[in-house]
């Protein structure tokens, strides 16, 4: 380190009449003056570069730095297919009814069929096989009870979720739907928020 003080120190004092090629330039960036620093003190005679005076210290480093810029940004992955839709059955005796959940299912993403009957609904469960199935309780004829006991006597439907939509509220036609084979018992009037979450539920655990 004597040695390179020295001899920055001589450079610094040269005469300002001193022949350019004995003025080491020790100045052009941190990397050259530790090489230089480096090599005095091993007592070697550093070599300055050739042509430093068109080279630009600001660039000096620019196209590494732009390899290594380019090196760190990820690829990008593609997007996974989610366009499936659970297909949703529908069954009310009253068509606003039936319309009015199948509108805000089919905003939700669901694919949405409707039936006016249990035994309509029996039909189209025979034909398609539906992901979660809603069904109101007092239907004439075959009512939602029967339904859901008809739909887990076939082997596509026993772990179909069944969704009890009634205006039945009271504690024994909570019981009677469970045993009847559905697995939530919504009481009218529906709200769709709520409705959403007892369906997103239930085809997780499904």
């Amino acid at each position: 380190m004597a040695i390179a003080s020295d001899r920055f120190s001589r450079t610094m004092n040269a005469p300002p009449n001193a022949s350019p090629a004995r003025v080491q330039p020790l100045w052009f960036c941190g990397k050259v003056s530790v090489q230089a620093v480096a090599s005095a003190a091993r007592g070697n005679k550093y070599r300055s570069p050739k042509n430093l005076s068109n080279v630009n210290p600001n660039q000096a480093f620019a196209d590494t730095n732009r390899k290594r810029a380019a090196a760190k940004r990820p690829s990008r992955q593609p997007r996974a297919n989610t366009t499936f839709n659970p297909a949703v059955l529908v069954v009310d005796d009253v068509a606003d009814v039936t319309d009015m959940i199948a509108l805000f299912l089919r905003h939700a993403g669901y694919d949405v069929t409707t039936a006016n009957s249990a035994a309509t609904a029996l039909s189209l469960a025979a034909a398609q096989q539906f992901d979660l199935v809603i069904s109101d309780i007092g239907m004439p004829e075959m009512n939602g009870y029967q339904l859901a006991e008809s739909l887990r006597g076939q082997a596509d439907y026993r772990q179909t979720p069944l969704i009890a939509v009634t205006g039945y509220t009271e504690y024994d036609d909570r019981g009677r739907s469970i045993e009847a084979g559905f697995d939530a018992h919504l009481t009218k009037p529906i709200n769709p928020s709520h409705l959403l979450d007892v369906i997103r539920q239930l085809l997780r655990s499904s």
